[in-house]
C-alpha cells in the first residue's frame, strides 16, 4: 500500500450553481467531482461544544469531509507532520487519503459534518489507537 502524507490531502472545490432567487446547489458525482466512487455517506451533528470526533485512521478507505453547515477543524497527521484545515463552506470538501490520522474539533453551534467514503463500513479498516497507527506507518519514536 502506498504511504500518503498530509500534503497528499487537499481541499476539493465542488461545483457550485447559484440562483439569485432559489439558493445554491453543489453536485457530487462518483469519479468526476470526487476522485473515488462513493459507497457510504454519513454525517455528524449535534456535537457538544468542546467535544472532538474522529481520532482514527483508515487502512484503505478514502474520504471527502464536508462542512454541510457551520464549521469545524480537521487536523490530519501522517505520524511526522500535522496539518489543520477549517471547513466552513458546503461547496468545499477535504479529501483524506488512506493511512492518515484525523481529529475533528472546534465544532460551531449547529455544525453538520458530512462524510463521503470510498468503502462501506468495515471495522477492520479502522486504526483507533495512535500507537498502532504509528506502527502501521512504520514510524518508530
Amino acid at each position: 500500500m502506498e504511504k500518503y502524507n498530509v500534503y497528499d490531502c487537499s481541499i476539493i472545490e465542488l461545483d457550485k450553481h447559484h440562483s439569485d432567487r432559489k439558493g445554491n446547489i453543489s453536485v457530487v458525482e462518483n469519479g468526476i467531482t470526487v476522485p473515488f466512487d462513493v459507497k457510504r455517506v454519513y454525517y455528524l451533528y449535534d456535537v457538544p461544544g468542546g467535544e472532538s470526533r474522529g481520532s482514527h485512521a483508515h487502512k484503505e478507505l478514502s474520504q471527502l469531509i464536508i462542512a454541510a453547515s457551520g464549521s469545524f477543524r480537521v487536523t490530519l497527521d501522517d505520524g511526522n507532520v500535522k496539518r489543520s484545515f477549517i471547513l466552513n463552506r458546503p461547496y468545499q470538501g477535504l479529501y483524506v487519503k488512506p493511512g492518515i490520522w484525523r481529529d475533528l474539533d472546534d465544532f460551531s453551534s449547529g455544525a453538520v459534518c458530512m462524510v463521503l467514503a470510498s468503502e462501506v463500513y468495515k471495522e477492520d479498516d479502522y486504526i483507533r489507537d495512535y500507537n498502532n497507527f504509528l506502527d502501521f506507518r512504520n514510524i518508530h519514536r
